[in-house]
């Protein structure tokens, strides 16, 4: 397992090199991108670090994640350079796409990182994220009840 968070870019390729495990049949990846507009990223490095890894760890004990990475970076960021990165290997891809969906959708919620738009200031927290991380909730619920 491998979480970074880091101002220097990412090799996607050399990322990709690590699931190299016979028994991985799935790797699913999320890259997020910066959109239109310049940022700055600010967090707390071991808040934010601990946070991420605990995220990671959820995944792990709701799906059967044989390994993960999880990027993130921080700093002034131009449009479309790379923001995020998500990669979860498993043995099949249900497991992978789920844990990396949850785990993309735990970070823009959970994860202690503080976005300011260039020209536009501080970014609020955005209702869609919130919705996104409440399935998750939604869904242990309804298999409790089952």
């Amino acid at each position: 397992m491998k979480i970074s968070v880091q101002r220097e870019p990412f090799d996607l390729g050399s990322e990709m090199r690590v699931f190299s495990d016979p028994r991985i049949g799935a790797v699913a990846l999320f890259v997020g991108q910066v959109r239109e507009v310049a940022m700055t990223l600010e967090h707390y490095p071991a808040m934010t670090e601990k946070a991420i890894r605990g995220i990671v760890e959820e995944a792990r004990g709701r799906w059967q994640v044989m390994d993960c990475t999880v990027i993130h970076r921080f700093g002034e960021l131009q449009p479309a350079d790379p923001i995020v990165l998500v990669a979860v290997a498993s043995a099949h891809r249900g497991d992978a796409f789920a844990a990396c969906e949850f785990i993309m959708d735990y970070l823009k919620t959970q994860a202690p990182f503080w976005k300011k738009e260039a020209g536009k200031g501080w970014v609020e927290a955005k209702a869609s994220d919130d919705a996104a991380a409440e399935k998750w909730n939604d869904l242990v619920l309804n298999k409790k009840r089952s």
